[in-house]
């Protein structure tokens, strides 16, 4: 119930924010983005993806959110991962990229036929080279890891983004 009232109020803010300016200059100001991935080794299979939306308060900050969904395969190990998340930008100078993203995923996995359903919560915090306006390159840390739950190996992983 709580997550639908925060989605409620999100659009209500949102729809309040148009009905205040010109519906173009806020759509101006959206930009849309995220990743894709595919891995395939020896007996393991990942596939990934996650659209993003964020809208540029100024050309120096942006806030978004995000969805996510990650199939991944390892012997008799099968993950499937639905995510949320939030997403801040700052541009100190045009170059650097910090970020700050609160994830929440949601695991289903399966091992030698049990079943296993948990949630965690991510909390990455990090810095890239912006390319241009639209790509970043560069590397984040997940400051709440706790490789019990984790789905992956470190607390550091790359960070390629592309809005357009």
């Amino acid at each position: 119930m709580k997550k639908i009232a925060l989605l409620l109020l999100i659009f209500i803010s949102f729809n309040s924010f148009c009905q205040d300016s010109d519906s173009s200059e806020f759509w101006d100001n959206v930009r849309f983005g995220g990743s894709f991935g595919l891995g395939f080794g020896n007996n393991t299979t990942t596939i990934a993806i996650a659209p993003n939306a964020i809208y540029d308060f100024s050309s120096n900050f942006s806030l978004g959110i995000g969805l996510g969904y990650q199939y991944a395969k390892r012997d008799d190990i099968k993950n499937n991962v639905f995510s949320t998340s939030l997403l801040s930008f700052y541009n100190p100078i045009q170059e650097i990229q910090l970020s700050a993203e609160f994830e929440q995923l949601f695991v289903n996995r399966s091992f030698q036929g049990i079943k296993d359903n948990f949630s965690y919560p991510a909390l990455y915090l990090g810095a890239s080279y912006n390319v241009n306006r639209n790509i970043a390159i560069g590397f984040r840390y997940d400051v709440l890891f706790d490789e019990n739950k984790s789905i992956y190996s470190s607390a550091i992983s790359p960070v390629f983004r592309v809005f357009f």
